[in-house]
């Protein structure tokens, strides 16, 4: 009864830990992008861009070893990651694009939308593509 069910727990499994690591990539890139912004006077974009990149390391090795059970040595994985995650950065730049110059939101409230428009696509992109395992 069990067997049918190991796939979908699996997935919920990694869905759970693709959330936490990127809670902690999340809280890397937005606790430095706010700090530019709101202490050194740094431009939303700039900031965003700053913090952004300092969470791609916590999101990579805590994707590669927790979510997905992969090694984190692997050129060819990194790079997919890599493009996975200039993917999430060009989506997380126009959201925070639009929503500050175009709609005229606060930063902070850019980045709650970008919080929650970004990580769904990247997981799929993650999963299916940048982490996937070589068929047998």
């Amino acid at each position: 009864m069990s067997r049918p069910l190991a796939p979908l727990l699996q997935l919920v499994r990694q869905g759970a830990v693709f959330g936490a690591v990127g809670l902690a990539a999340t809280l890397t890139h937005v606790l430095i992008a706010l700090a530019l912004e709101g202490l050194a006077g740094v431009e939303a974009l700039l900031a965003n861009l700053i913090g952004y990149t300092c969470g791609i390391g916590v999101s990579y090795l805590g994707h590669a070893r927790l979510t997905f059970g992969a090694p984190s040595r692997n050129a060819a994985q990194f790079a997919r990651f890599l493009a996975v995650t200039f993917f999430g950065l060009g989506l997380n730049q126009l959201i925070v694009w639009v929503c500050v110059h175009r709609i005229g939101w606060p930063f902070w409230a850019a980045l709650v939308a970008v919080v929650l428009l970004v990580p769904g696509p990247t997981f799929v992109l993650a999963k299916l593509w940048a982490f996937r395992r070589p068929s047998a």
